[in-house]
């Protein structure tokens, strides 16, 4: 029997192979030969994240990614195109038949060539689906790492997905031979690790309260009579994101638009079900009230209130505040950026002040940008070319690539500023800078104290309305468990957090002790 392991897991595993693939001697040369670097075969149920992983991988190793659905692929393009060239055996010439290279051996030049990295994971999915006729091929590859003649690059690892045959009718077996040439991992699926991912991710506050509430509608497959109902992580995200969006523009979102996503009528209807209470407690209880300080006092309607309801209004106050938690991250971040860009245009402003002055020749001042406005867009054109670069190499998140392109619009809004104010001399041009540095940080700063506040009133409403109960604990524990949230408390602190963090941990305490005691007594 297998070994199996969540998505977490498994991440962690593909990052200890490549770690180990990558490891060179002190003549430069791979201590685990290329020929001896097992394929790595990530076998699981469908739509659970394993694309989705490579790419963390490939962005914490700073390696490039290529990824492929091979079921896509035709022999030809997976293999080549045949053509003939004219060679020489035994003082004879004869025709022969060769092979363009191939696709996706391509791909990996291709992206060597963009990025610059000589590195990588090469990531085919669904590699136990393909068809016949590429079948052999897919088997050549595993084995020897190459696509007809052409040999996957020295420096990158594969990785391959597939999904067990009773997800998926196109399975073919491998047989014993490729088995042995590969590094088989088998992936479950698991909630509990999918919810750290999905407060990171940002994922609709309705769809955490509700899975929190029906843990087994995360992941189901079922087989009917009229086909195949079906609910993977991959559709609960993209339901989440289409949610949110819907909100942002005022259309309406009910049990149709949740069964293109859910497919699974029963869950997609009580998820539906669900969302309209959601909205509908998120208006009745006035979340902005309650995060303001404002909501009046008496809540003995939803002291009373089911079990069900009260998660709710918990899931309506943590997706709030993650999302100025998320903010807060963001805008630090783009401060960060901003201010290491802002550093060079000063380290450039002082180096044409000294060419100025004298050290080089005329030729070498004359290529030297002398205002902070080249300056300036100088260091934008290089953000911006730099998104693209590392894009393309599939080495940027989608956050980090917002925090870029807001780095380069603030940079462009700079841009501005000094063409219009701006009078050439470096000293007054650079204070135009940084007081608009300075602005954005006071601004920062406001939502900080805007944060905490809100924060803060949310234990202040949970207090008056549960007093320390259940909901107080379970509060804290998804601040806890959420990255944004708990990055903002370790970075910036709040008093009622560590206040109740405290008085929980002495009553667990309190309460082993008091058990202990009983333990003892009844010997």
């Amino acid at each position: 029997m297998n070994i199996r392991v969540n998505i977490k897991e498994a991440k962690q595993e593909v990052i200890n192979t490549v770690r180990a693939y990558l490891k060179k001697d002190e003549t430069g040369a791979y201590e685990i030969p290329p020929e001896r670097q097992r394929p790595i075969l990530l076998m699981g149920p469908p739509g659970i994240g394993k694309t989705a992983i490579m790419e963390q991988v490939a962005r914490e190793c700073g390696i490039s990614l290529i990824s492929y659905t091979i079921t896509h692929h035709t022999r030809q393009s997976a293999i080549g195109l045949p053509f003939i060239s004219k060679k020489e055996y035994g003082g004879e010439e004869h025709a022969v038949t060769e092979y363009t290279m191939s696709e996706i051996v391509a791909s990996v030049y291709d992206q060597i060539e963009i990025s610059g990295i000589r590195e990588g994971i090469l990531f085919l999915d669904e590699i136990n689906c393909v068809s016949e006729t590429l079948a052999p091929t897919m088997l050549q590859f595993l084995q020897y790492k190459m696509f007809g003649n052409h040999k996957v690059p020295d420096g990158f690892i594969i990785v391959t997905a597939g999904n067990p045959p009773q997800y998926n009718k196109s399975v073919r077996d491998f047989d014993i031979v490729t088995l042995d040439r590969v590094k088989r991992i088998d992936i479950e699926e698991d909630f509990s690790v999918w919810k750290e991912y999905a407060y990171q991710a940002g994922i609709h506050g309705a769809i955490l309260s509700y899975l929190e509430i029906r843990k087994k509608d995360f992941y189901s497959v079922k087989t009917q009579i009229d086909g195949r109902q079906f609910v993977t992580a991959r559709g609960w995200e993209d339901l989440s994101r289409i949610l949110k969006v819907y909100e942002e523009l005022g259309i309406e979102a009910g049990e149709r638009l949740c069964i293109q996503y859910l497919q699974d009528p029963e869950i997609a209807s009580g998820f539906a079900t669900y969302y309209e209470l959601y909205c509908k407690y998120r208006t009745l209880y006035r979340i902005p009230e309650i995060l303001e300080g404002t909501m009046p006092g008496e809540n003995g309607a939803l002291r009373d209130a089911p079990f069900d309801e009260k998660l709710s209004i918990l899931g309506l106050l943590i997706d709030s505040l993650n999302q100025e938690f998320r903010a807060y991250d963001e805008n630090k971040r783009v401060q960060e950026r901003v201010l290491e860009e802002l550093l060079q245009v000063r380290g450039g402003l002082k180096a044409a002040a000294a060419g100025a002055d004298g050290a080089g020749s005329s030729a070498e001042r004359a290529g030297t940008p002398q205002s902070a406005g080249a300056l300036v867009a100088g260091r934008r054109k290089r953000c911006e070319e730099e998104i693209a670069r590392l894009t393309k190499a599939r080495m940027l998140d989608r956050d980090s690539e917002r925090v870029e392109r807001k780095v380069c619009r603030r940079l462009k809004e700079m841009e501005k500023h000094l063409a219009l104010e701006g009078s050439g001399d470096p000293r007054a041009d650079f204070t135009i800078l940084k007081k608009d540095f300075d602005k954005a940080e006071e601004t920062r700063k406001e939502d900080i104290v805007t944060a905490d506040r809100h924060l803060t009133n949310s234990f202040r409403f949970l207090s008056a309305t549960f007093g320390e109960g259940q909901e107080i604990v379970l509060f804290l524990s998804e601040l806890a468990a959420g990255y944004y949230s708990l990055k903002f408390v370790n970075e910036c602190g709040n008093d009622a957090y560590y206040r109740y963090n405290r008085l929980l941990l002495l009553r667990d305490r309190r309460e082993a002790l008091q058990q202990e005691a009983l333990d003892l007594l009844a010997l």
